[in-house]
């Protein structure tokens, strides 16, 4: 009795559960409907851990398309956090992925309603939001899919305040392979009648996710004339984010998940060493800075923009846990900001 609740219990497919993923299980755990979580891993040492967590470990690989076959209609509800590779203009992890969720599969087909009654039970009485109808592929069951990319996607906007209607200017390779796989999702969405709900992502923070080596390391951040406005939200406002665009994101909408921090970057590096109790990092020039650092930490000083997140707020119904960077920190006991 118990195994046959625990097979009908709605299920959600993590892809890339890292430090993200691991502050979405407790929060899907917490439902009403507490879904039964699946975690694709490629590290077999990680099993233990997920299992821990509350989630069934699942091998495969994204890089070796024959390791995912068993994800074909494996679960109605999917959160693809998993980075692209790490050179090309084209996202083959995610072209892999999608592949490998609509391969036919036979035993889906034939428990197509079921799956799809189990769906609908779980979102009305998870999410308390409409239900919509969704078609399938394959005679895969169907999708609702949430993808976790990048602001880097926008470009350099001069500082300007955006939203989602700014259109996608990436300016480096790692930007570039974010919108393929957006393109890629939003294509099988509008084909496939799948729920895509992409959520671009900002600069990452929590305790254990601070520029502290980088300051200890006293790398120069940018002078006022020439630095950069930077976007940021906490890990923790993050995972929520996410479980929310699982229920309520809109098909094929983008919704920025930025806090209402409005800090440069050099600002920002400043905060987080008052708080705690470092010497703040020297500053330079554009033209030092050229000169002085990698090539990837300069890729992140050449873009400057501040996001708008009143779409977050409006349509998922989200409240900041950390509204921004300095309220976080002043949570921190002793801690005084200058």
């Amino acid at each position: 009795m118990i195994a046959t609740r625990t097979l009908r219990r709605p299920r959600v497919l993590i892809v890339g559960c890292g430090d993200v993923g691991l502050r979405v299980l407790p929060l899907l755990r917490s439902r009403a409907a507490s879904p039964r979580v699946i975690a694709l891993t490629h590290h077999p040492e990680r099993a233990a851990e997920l299992r821990a967590a509350g989630a069934l470990p699942i091998a495969g690989d994204l890089d070796a398309k024959r390791s995912l076959r068993r994800l074909a209609g494996i679960a109605p509800h999917v959160l693809h956090l998993a980075p692209p590779q790490r050179e090309g203009d084209t996202d083959r992890r995610t072209r892999a992925l999608l592949a490998a969720l609509r391969a036919p599969r036979r035993s889906v087909a034939r428990g197509a309603q079921a799956a799809v009654a189990r769906h609908r039970a779980w979102r009305a009485s998870t999410f308390i939001v409409p239900d919509a109808p969704f078609g399938a592929t394959s005679g895969a069951m169907p999708y609702r899919f949430v993808y976790a990319s990048t602001t880097g996607v926008y470009g350099d906007c001069g500082g300007a305040l955006i939203d989602e209607t700014r259109p996608a200017r990436p300016e480096n390779e790692r930007a570039r392979r974010r919108v393929s796989a957006e393109q890629q999702l939003r294509r099988v969405g509008a084909r496939s009648g799948w729920r895509v709900s992409i959520v671009r992502i900002p600069g990452i923070y929590a305790e254990n996710r601070l520029p502290l080596a980088r300051i200890e390391r006293a790398m120069p951040a940018l002078i006022e004339r020439d630095d950069v406005y930077t976007n940021h939200i906490h890990a923790d406002d993050l995972a929520a984010i996410l479980v929310r665009a699982l229920g309520r994101g809109r098909a094929q909408r983008v919704v920025n998940a930025s806090d209402d921090t409005d800090l440069r970057m050099a600002d920002y590096f400043d905060r987080v060493a008052d708080a705690y109790g470092l010497p703040r990092v020297p500053r330079i020039t554009r033209e030092e800075a050229e000169a002085r650092l990698e090539p990837l930490t300069l890729s992140f000083m050449r873009e400057s923009r501040r996001l708008s997140n009143a779409r977050m707020k409006r349509e998922l119904g989200y409240a900041l846990r950390h509204p921004t960077v300095d309220d976080f920190l002043r949570s921190r006991a002793g801690t005084t900001l200058r």
